[in-house]
This record gives structure tokens, sequence and C-alpha cells, in this order.
């Protein structure tokens, strides 16, 4: 019987604890393709076991910090791979008989220019939200970035929002594929909600503890809404560099008796706080340093559960939420009005209820996990048939 075709992916570290959506789209494929992965760092092997004939851990650089040091802090710019890397990935890829390569995060990228150049198969890199934002203020990123554009085969968005972006830098349009989240329904099934009797409402956010996901205004928002229900209560989950900081916030707007922190929760942890929640809170933000949302996984997660969202007109949001039929959006950086709308869905059942259908159905829509596999495999196959009819 022969092999699959093999498409190669390098993902820096496998896996980042918040890299599910990575995960899913490796492993959702491997029955029409072998799936191999290069990376220069192995961790979470529990959360994310993966066949051992597929998986490549390359040796990392001697000099690897000094190398970064002197190109991101001396030079502007991003690094390259040396010639002696350059051999061993052209080494390694025919080894496998890749006819694919798809880098992830397309601010690792510009490391990859040689390959780009030397190897005669299609590159895809893929960008998830903040790879195409940060240091794109720089030149020589930018120069990069955009010689990254000019040698993939494709180039491939997780929003339309993000598509705009990468063309503003430079992504010719006709290089970018829409390729979305999948979210598989088998793990997240609708559940209405019942509201509490005794006004215990709990709100929830899920996400990485950095900037752009707005976890300060939903304390402040949490805040008012405890005004008016003494007894609800906020789950933060996750971890990140903020959350000493979002602690003391907790305890400074005198609510940290209300707030749990319960850290990193995988899948099977998660799930059941998702569905004793009643509804879920996501006001993603631009960061400081550029860095903006796809379509937050987190959130298109509570909406196929059927718990209702209240989020930002922020980067590929709209794309997942109508405004008032599927979730409800407000401004980023607005607390009073993402307070507002929490307590406009508290008093409103109709709504809640409405939002709750309204939003799996979006999900179902664009979202699916099997119509997002097909789309993918369908982009590595018409990749590898227009390389092949080259040659």
């Amino acid at each position: 019987m022969p092999n699959n075709p093999v498409v190669a992916s390098y993902v820096a570290d496998f896996l980042k604890i918040d890299q599910l959506h990575v995960y899913r789209q490796l492993t959702g494929l491997n029955q029409e393709f072998d799936m191999h992965v290069f990376t220069h760092h192995r961790e979470n092997v529990a959360y994310y076991p993966y066949l051992e004939k597929w998986l490549h851990v390359l040796p990392k650089p001697r000099l690897r910090w000094w190398r970064r040091f002197i190109h991101k802090q001396i030079k502007q710019e991003p690094w390259q791979m040396f010639g002696w890397e350059l051999r061993r990935w052209l080494l390694a890829l025919t080894r496998v008989d890749a006819q694919v390569l798809h880098i992830y995060f397309g601010h690792v990228a510009p490391q990859f220019i040689p390959l780009m150049k030397a190897w005669p198969h299609p590159v895809v890199v893929s960008y998830h939200g903040a790879d195409a934002g940060v240091d794109m203020d720089k030149p020589r990123y930018r120069t990069a970035m955009q010689e990254v554009f000019r040698l993939a085969a494709q180039v491939q968005s997780r929003s339309i929002a993000l598509s705009e972006d990468l063309v503003k830098l430079g992504c010719p349009p006709e290089k970018i594929a829409l390729q979305r989240t999948g979210v598989p329904f088998d793990k997240w099934q609708f559940k209405p909600r019942t509201p509490p009797e005794d006004g215990a409402w709990h709100l929830l956010q899920s996400c990485r503890f950095i900037e752009k996901k707005g976890l300060d205004l939903t304390l402040q928002a949490f805040a008012e809404v405890v005004k008016q229900y003494a007894k609800a209560r906020l789950t933060l989950a996750g971890s990140g560099p903020l959350r000493e900081a979002l602690q003391h916030q907790a305890e400074a707007l005198g609510v940290a008796g209300s707030v749990t922190f319960p850290g990193f929760l995988h899948e099977g942890r998660l799930a059941p706080l998702v569905y004793d929640a009643h509804l879920c809170l996501h006001p993603s933000r631009t960061g400081k340093d550029g860095n903006r949302e796809g379509v937050p996984n987190a959130m298109l997660e509570a909406m196929a559960s059927g718990l209702p969202v209240v989020a930002t007109n922020h980067g590929g949001i709209p794309e997942a939420i109508a405004n008032g039929v599927s979730g409800l959006l407000v401004e980023e950086n607005d607390a009073p009005a993402l307070a507002q709308a929490v307590l406009r869905l508290i008093q409103d059942a109709s709504l809640r209820s409405s939002i709750a259908q309204a939003g799996r159905e979006a999900v179902e829509e664009n979202f699916a996990r099997e119509k997002q596999d097909a789309r993918l495999a369908a982009s590595y196959k018409e990749l590898m048939a227009a390389a092949a009819s080259r040659r």
C-alpha cells in the first residue's frame, strides 16, 4: 500500500500549552497525509501526544541566544538560518519525501528565507494574529516579511481582518488563503444555561494573561456587575505574565473574594467550567506592540457550547459575532460599555437564549473542524498538484 503524501510542518515549540488549535489542525489530516512535525523544543507531551516516527526534534544551534540578541537588539532585524542549518533542513525534508512545508506563525518565517529559496517544493506560512503585527514598524522586519510573502506559495490567515492586515504589509492578495480555526462539535455540544435563582451569575474568561485579551477590562466590568448582583462570581482561567497584576486589581476593586484564578486548564478540565458559566467575556484590544487577535479560540468554543458572549469590535471577532444576534460587541477599552452589555444579557432572558442559539449556529457555519480540515487538505493537494505540473 503506497504511503500518503507527506506534509512537513515547523512549530518552534511543540506545543505551547495554549496551542490546541495547532494540534487539532495537525492531527485532523493524518488520514490523508503523513503529517511530519519538525520542532526545536518538545513540551507538554501529556497534552499533545504525537506519533514518534513523524516527530523530529531539531538540535538548537550553539550560541542561538547570541545570534538572536545581535540581530534583534543591535541590528534590529530578524535572523536567518546558517548555511549548515540549511543543508540539514534540505536533507531532512528529502529523507521524509516532503511535498509541502508548512511554517506555523509568520513571525518565525524570515528565519526560513534561505530554505524557501533553495527548496524546490511549495512553502505555506500561516498567520494567527500577533505574528502579523509585532515588530512590523521596524523597516528591516517589514522588508524581511515582504520577502517571505514573495517566496511563499501560500499565506494562510485566520480571519478576513488579518488578511487585510497582511495585504497592508505587502502580501499579494492572490496568495492569501482564509484558514479558520476548527472547533470540534463532539467535544463542545450545545447546552442551554439555566439562570441562577439567587443572582449568583457566573462569568468566565479563558485566555492567556496578556495585554490584548483585555482582562483588566473584564475585572472593571465585573466590579460594576457585583454592585447589582452581590453573589455574582468571575472565573479567569489561564496563565501568563499579567496574573499577579490582575490579582492586585481584583483586590483594589474589592472583588477579590468573588474572582477565581484556577490557572491554565486544558480542554477536559475547562469544559465543566464553561458549562457551569452563564456568560463569557472576551474584550480583546490591540496591544501597544501591535498584537491583535485573529478569532479567539476560547470564545468560539464558548459559543459552540451555548454560552452567550460579550466581546469587542476587534480583529476577526466581528466575523464570528454579529452584534445583537450571535453575541454582543462593544468598542475596545470601554469597560463601562462592557458592564452595560453584561447587565443587559443578565436582565434579558429572551436575548440570552437567542444569542446562545445564534452563536452556536455561527460557529457551525464558519468554524466547524470538519469543514476547516477539508479546506486545508484541499489547499495542500492543490499546491502539490501545481508543483508536480511545473516539474
